[in-house]
């Protein structure tokens, strides 16, 4: 090799060193952390829900499986934003939806009431946290066009997680509200239990907020109905997770209706 030749080579080597380290820096930028920090609080909520539960502070633990919704929510949305989606972050996001919205919701209506049925009870709260786990695994592995909801195609196949701990803790949302003896029932816990694990693995399809287009002229009225949502939230709390939980359930056959009718079409 010429003088000229080893000095090309040793250019091109300095180059591609550098440019290894740039994309290195690259994956350390604020952006790129954002969705990840988004996630893991999402994490340390479902894991502080799950404490709150072992101490019996039912409405406290409420509140955090509720706050990792709210970064379940928001990771997704500033991954997007900064152009920040990773395998890695989706890999994290699924591992830390498994532990808020699949184990901690079992721990906490074992403890709040499960647990009066001994081991069925116990086996009960196992077969949710499976589901969810079964769920999870099944949205990584699957493509994108089969299972995740897109603009084109606004479905989830199968109950999302954290819709599925929503539907799960619905019984103790109500006991905030009636402190009826009959709402803590553990068969009546265990039978929303079972539906809705069976509903997480099937194929059912389910409506995606996430992906419902709005039109231009229905922005403003959108706006204000979020606003309106926000005071409510704030001013009784156990009352509207009820009500928009009943909701979200109601709209499930007409999900399954219209994914159905755009295959038809």
């Amino acid at each position: 090799m010429t003088l000229d030749g080893e000095r090309k080579t040793r250019r091109a080597r300095a180059r591609a060193i550098v440019k290894a380290r740039l994309e290195k820096l690259e994956d350390l930028s604020i952006g790129k952390l954002v969705p990840s920090t988004l996630t893991l609080l999402g994490l340390v909520s479902g894991i502080t829900a799950i404490r709150f539960a072992v101490d019996g502070q039912w409405a406290y633990a409420v509140d955090f499986v509720i706050l990792a919704m709210v970064f379940d929510m928001l990771d997704g949305r500033a991954a997007r934003i900064l152009g920040a989606d990773s395998r890695f972050g989706a890999q994290l996001d699924s591992l830390a939806d498994l532990v808020s919205f699949g184990v901690a919701p079992a721990i906490i209506m074992y403890s709040w009431t499960l647990r009066d049925l001994a081991e069925p009870g116990w086996i009960a709260a196992l077969v949710f946290c499976a589901a969810s786990a079964v769920r999870l695994a099944r949205f990584n592995v699957q493509a994108a066009r089969d299972e995740g909801a897109t603009n084109v195609h606004p479905y989830f196949t199968g109950l999302p997680t954290p819709a599925a701990a929503g539907m799960m803790l619905l019984p103790l949302l109500i006991s905030f509200q009636w402190n009826d003896p009959l709402v803590k029932q553990p068969l009546i816990s265990a039978a929303i239990l079972l539906v809705t694990s069976g509903l997480m693995v099937s194929t059912l399809p389910t409506p995606s907020i996430k992906y419902m287009k709005l039109q231009r002229r229905h922005r403003i009225l959108a706006g204000i109905c979020f606003a309106g949502l926000a005071g409510l939230l704030i001013a009784w709390p156990w009352a509207t997770m009820t009500a928009a939980l009943l909701i979200y359930t109601g709209t499930i056959p007409f999900a399954i209706f219209g994914a159905r009718r755009r295959v038809t079409l």
